[in-house]
């Protein structure tokens, strides 16, 4: 991968790092209020629907951050962009659109379908 394009990944990458981060600790710091309190049960079922929500809105936030530190330790260590199965280029077109997969498209249709 060249110099400058490797930058503009890295720079990108380091990015959406920070924006995950922000919004995870601003999830955690907002928190979610007890159940069962309210004057009403269609209150706190609304309510449990609103942590639910939240509760995997965060773990997405979570995962997509565990991979794109992941794409920077591979970058740091020259591997971004190899398939971690198959060891094969991964086409730049699908590391364009999910900078982030350690997968080529060939293996991960393979564990896909089983």
């Amino acid at each position: 991968m060249e110099v400058g394009r490797q930058g503009a990944l890295r720079a990108f990458l380091e990015g959406e790092q920070s924006r995950l981060e922000a919004i995870v600790a601003q999830m955690n710091a907002e928190g979610g209020e007890n159940l069962g309190y309210g004057n009403h049960m269609a209150d706190d079922a609304t309510e449990a629907y609103e942590q639910a929500k939240e509760l995997a809105l965060r773990q997405n936030a979570e995962k997509l951050l565990g991979q794109i530190n992941d794409a920077l330790e591979r970058l740091e260590e020259g591997t971004y962009g190899t398939c971690r199965l198959c060891s094969e280029e991964i086409d730049p077109a699908r590391l364009k659109a999910l900078p982030y997969v350690t997968l080529c498209l060939r293996c991960q249709q393979r564990l896909d379908t089983k």
